[in-house]
């Protein structure tokens, strides 16, 4: 079979399966994809077990405008044969949050070299790259992924991310400081300090910002 008739076959196999209903409601929530068969992860996760590990079949399923195709891509790619330089364009790439966190999730978080893409990804003056370097970081320190200990202090934007207008920079700057506080009691205070004149301030999205974060550290330290 060629990679082409394996493509339809998937193409086939997600018709199949198909939920017009989730479809639609991805949709309104603001998800949009020129093809969305509606599939769950379960079923994506299922059927991509049919199928060997390949990368030129994850490299032309990923550059697929339907929904299920680039997620199988994010399963099928194998990560011994997954580049930086194919992660960098791979990045820039990603059309949404959803795709965003699938590839953290499925792909880029098993990469050998995920913690210093993720380092350099927070660094970029561009929000795009850094909301997937926040979202990176996360899971890595969620899976025990990070070799040490985390310094806030290296994410140079975070502290004006966390107020940002954009809701997915904000969402994915609050998470990694969430993650990167719950490491040590330590690194939570540190992360407190810095953010104390957000405390009262009269600008909301500070003030959001300020109590999720202190009323994170109150609920897991105790």
């Amino acid at each position: 079979m060629t990679l082409q008739e394996t493509i339809q076959q998937i193409r086939k196999e997600c018709r199949l399966a198909m939920n017009g209903v989730a479809s639609s409601s991805m949709r309104e929530k603001g998800l949009t994809y020129k093809l969305n068969f509606g599939l769950m992860q379960e079923q994506i996760k299922r059927i991509a077990g049919e199928y060997a590990p390949d990368s030129q079949l994850a490299e032309l399923l990923w550059q697929e405008e339907t929904r299920e195709l680039k997620i199988f891509a994010t399963l099928l790619y194998p990560t011994e044969k997954f580049t930086e330089e194919t992660a960098d364009r791979w990045l820039a790439e990603i059309p949404n949050q959803e795709i965003r966190e699938q590839v953290c999730i499925n792909l880029f978080q098993r990469l050998p070299f995920a913690e210093n893409k993720a380092m350099e990804w927070v660094g970029s003056s561009s929000p795009e790259t850094r909301i997937t370097g926040y979202w990176l970081l996360a899971r890595l320190i969620l899976r025990k992924g990070i070799k040490e200990t985390l310094d806030v202090n290296r994410f140079p934007f975070v502290w004006d991310d966390i107020y940002a207008d954009d809701l997915f920079l904000r969402n994915a700057a609050l998470l990694v400081l969430k993650h990167t506080g719950r490491q040590s009691k330590q690194e939570a205070d540190n992360i407190l300090a810095k953010i104390v004149d957000f405390k009262g301030s009269a600008n909301p999205l500070k003030q959001e910002a300020y109590n999720n974060i202190t009323f994170e550290f109150e609920f897991f330290f105790g």
